[in-house]
């Protein structure tokens, strides 16, 4: 009975050390650890006024450009100051682009604003401009609904929270009062990383309007940067954690329908999508084990990716700046312009490059 006892406990202290070894390199592969990461710079400059991260970055047809700045108290990941994050417009038409920051207006707790991924809509029928940005105040996760009124205010209109928008992370605006959003994680807790161990494709779309809120597509194993492709037909989600970028048709209804995935090689944050060729651009993370794990001597790095001809048989992707966290460190987003790309990152600075 001894012999027994003990040769159960041995079975079960080996069962223990062969997941929690399968575990660590899971979460090594996942996270590309100790990836080499190619160099490849650009003529750039750094923003003045953008010292604590710029996580996401968006751009109107006509040059201007929004900016979420300050990401903190984030899933574990770095950053250098707890004071509430701003929001930024810059003009991409002025002969010297500078942030402005944008004065809010309207009842939101500025004390505890925390913003994350961006996106606008322009309602046609009046030319009224819409930012919806990702707030996690208090590690919650809801959206808050602006209006972009004069040069340089936002007046709040709107906080949306539901059960479904578990841990949000980026949205895309398809109406005034109209969004897909992204949840990066289906578990708050440390479950979550067992869901990744265990790849749990649980993560999701969701699909909000005021009449209705629901799942538009699901099977994802961590839903990061979203967009749309620029005749609304196409939905962009980036799969971080599976190194891809999967793509939804937008049919009626507001229903999305998988169509296909392109690998990219790395771990892809944000997505913007150039308005004139229809190319999409990521922000990128070719290490993630050195966001988590930050040494300033070993900073982690930047990558961007571009993909052109996406929904094609053959999409061609790119890499088109790759540095190794000595000019930039941490990559989230790439939005270009017109032979312009903005560069931001989640808690360091943010670059104004020339493509051409």
């Amino acid at each position: 009975m001894a012999a027994l006892k003990k040769t159960l406990i041995a079975a079960a202290v080996a069962a223990v050390a062969a997941f929690f070894g399968h575990a660590f390199l899971k979460i090594q592969r996942l996270s590309l650890a100790s990836r080499e990461m190619p160099v490849k710079h650009l003529k750039c400059r750094y923003l003045p006024y953008i010292d604590y991260g710029a996580e996401d970055i968006t751009i109107l047809k006509d040059g201007l450009a929004f900016l979420s700045t300050g990401l903190h108290d984030y899933l574990g990941l770095p950053a250098f100051s707890n004071e509430p994050g701003k929001m930024y417009v810059l003009d991409l038409l002025h002969p010297k682009p500078t942030p402005v920051e944008l004065q809010i207006k309207g009842e939101l707790d500025l004390s505890s604003f925390n913003p994350h991924g961006i996106s606008v809509y322009t309602d046609e029928a009046d030319d009224s401009i819409y930012l919806f940005v990702v707030n996690h105040p208090q590690q919650k996760s809801q959206v808050e609904i602006f209006r972009f009124v004069g040069e340089d205010t936002l007046v709040h209109l709107k906080t949306v929270a539901h059960p479904l928008l578990i841990s949000l992370n980026d949205i895309v605006a398809v109406g005034p009062e109209h969004f897909y959003a992204t949840n990066d994680r289906y578990f708050s807790s440390a479950l979550h990383l067992l869901t990744v161990i265990l790849s749990m494709p649980w993560c999701n779309i969701v699909y909000y309007s005021p009449e209705e809120v629901r799942e538009a597509a699901g099977g994802i194993q961590s839903g990061n940067g979203i967009n749309i492709s620029p005749d609304k037909r196409y939905i962009y989600v980036s799969d971080i954690l599976d190194h891809e970028v999967d793509v939804f048709e937008r049919l009626d209804g507001e229903q999305l329908v998988y169509i296909k995935s392109v690998p990219v090689g790395t771990l892809c944050d944000n997505i913007e999508v150039d308005h004139m060729t229809g190319d999409v651009w990521l922000g990128c993370h070719p290490d993630a084990t050195k966001l988590s794990n930050f040494d300033p001597k070993d900073p982690p790095g930047s990558e961007i990716i571009k993909i052109k001809n996406i929904v094609s048989d053959q999409p061609v992707v790119t890499l088109e700046y790759g540095d190794d966290g000595h000019e930039l460190m941490g990559s989230t987003v790439a939005a270009p312009y017109e032979g312009k790309l903005l560069i931001g990152t989640i808690f360091h600075k943010a670059l104004y490059c020339t493509l051409k």
